[in-house]
């Protein structure tokens, strides 16, 4: 469903408010539903592509298995096991969705350990995360 990022109709007062503009709505104010990435069980990451205004693409990350996860100086790539934590959400751990500063267990050289997502998965298309 679509967002508009405009201002209210209503005035605080109750009022209708008049346009100051030479329409209500147009297609630059229009934003989009949240990616709400998910932990994915599968072998492939899941991912959509939306074309902007002018030449520009995001790529949302609907599903994730793997994040990358920075650690002195290196990078290593781990497989997400779930959401253990997302303060952004309470019921974000429940549905195993992830957001910037969701805490992540995920397999890292065998054992389990906990990783804090550090952007943001439905902007960027992938998980990147440090050790929490």
């Amino acid at each position: 469903m679509v967002e508009w990022h405009t201002k209210s109709d209503k005035m605080k007062s109750g009022g209708k408010r008049k346009t100051l503009r030479r329409c209500t709505k147009k297609k630059a104010w229009m934003g989009g539903s949240a990616a709400n990435t998910k932990t994915h069980t599968g072998n492939e990451d899941k991912r959509e592509v939306n074309e902007g205004r002018g030449k520009t693409a995001k790529v949302r990350a609907t599903s994730i298995k793997f994040a990358n996860i920075y650690n002195n100086g290196k990078t290593v790539k781990a497989e997400i096991i779930g959401v253990s934590e997302n303060n952004s959400n309470r019921l974000f751990a429940r549905s195993n969705t992830s957001t910037k500063g969701a805490l992540l267990n995920v397999k890292l050289d065998g054992k389990e350990t906990t990783v804090k997502v550090t952007n943001r998965p439905g902007q960027d298309g992938v998980i990147n995360a440090i050790l929490a």
